[in-house]
């Protein structure tokens, strides 16, 4: 069973001692996956419980103090990710208290404490506890003093690269979605739940689903080619703007907002997905809604080009004003 825990201090989570790796796991990328694959082998190898330990939010998060930080996935996502891995989480309440632990206190009170760790896994250039002050060797030297022992992972290279959230953060920001792909070891997509929303783009002849980020900030901004997932059996097509659509006044809150092509039908209540296929272009102001639309036709037909679907004529039924929605994450 996977369970998932959020404070440093508490009873024993693995009495009978555990395999655990300590990561941000921003994304889960195939270096991720490796490393928790690996974890879960030795731990089960050895009858022991297999734990991941987290933070949310993540360090440089917290450390920006306010100032939006892009990010892969969001903490539902990284959950999620993690849970189907076989792993336990422990998902630390990243604060004021953490940030000011002590490396010492850290190993002491969670690693010890709360997780009886007898194998901890880390990234060579792992750090932790206040003011970065522990590393691999810090963290050695008190294991073969408390008995548990430290190992290093290998890096997992693609192309000759090293697999980092930093990397597929630089790529997705770029455009590069299939650059991206090959180090996620799958698409990069945005979800959440359908709800009702303003129902301009049914207007416009354009209805969308569409997600509001919330807290999370995404590594990419502009017009894109999609394909939503979570509204048939198999994905459908579509173009979608993630942006603060400065033409129709928006709040300034980024906004995705997806058109499923050739759809007619009721989403509210459904958590849907949209994996970004291809970057068309970046957002922009026009001068009236007519210019947007125009803009919005042209990058309909691009999307359909890439995507390789044809234009259907649907015919709009009395329920075709569900189709606009709003996703709320």
């Amino acid at each position: 069973m996977n369970l998932l825990f959020r404070d440093a201090a508490g009873p024993n989570l693995a009495p009978g001692g555990s395999v655990l790796c300590v990561g941000a796991f921003d994304g889960l990328h195939l270096g991720h996956r490796a490393l928790l694959a690996h974890v879960r082998e030795r731990a089960t190898a050895q009858a022991l419980t297999p734990l991941a330990i987290s933070f949310e939010p993540i360090p440089r998060e917290f450390f920006a103090r306010g100032v939006r930080v892009p990010r892969v996935a969001s903490v539902r996502e990284k959950i999620a990710q993690i849970g189907s891995s076989g792993m336990s989480l422990l998902l630390l309440r990243f604060n004021d208290g953490l940030a000011a632990m002590s490396a010492e206190a850290f190993i002491e009170d969670v690693l010890i404490a709360r997780a009886d760790a007898r194998e901890v896994w880390v990234g060579a250039d792992f750090r932790f506890g206040h003011a970065r002050h522990g590393d691999v060797a810090l963290l050695r030297a008190h294991g073969e003093r408390r008995g548990f022992t430290v190992e290093v992972m290998d890096d997992v290279a693609i192309d000759g690269a090293r697999v980092s959230s930093s990397a597929i953060r630089r790529h997705l920001a770029a455009g590069e979605f299939d650059a991206a792909a090959r180090l996620l070891g799958r698409r990069f997509a945005i979800g959440g739940h359908v709800v009702r929303g303003r129902q301009l783009g049914r207007k416009l002849g354009y209805p969308t689903a569409n997600i509001r980020l919330g807290r999370r900030t995404a590594p990419v901004a502009g017009i894109f080619a999609v394909q939503v997932h979570g509204v048939e059996a198999s994905p459908r097509a579509g173009v979608a703007s993630l942006g603060v659509r400065p033409t129709i006044d928006g709040d300034g809150e980024p906004l995705l907002e997806a058109h499923l092509f050739d759809f007619d039908g009721d989403l509210y209540g459904r958590r849907i997905e949209v994996e970004f296929v291809q970057k068309l272009r970046d957002e922009m102001k026009f001068d009236d809604l007519d210019a947007m639309v125009k803009q919005i036709d042209r990058d309909a037909e691009d999307a359909r080009g890439i995507l390789g679907v044809a234009r259907v004529e649907v015919k709009q039924g009395p329920g075709a004003s569900a189709i606009t929605h709003t996703v709320a994450a």
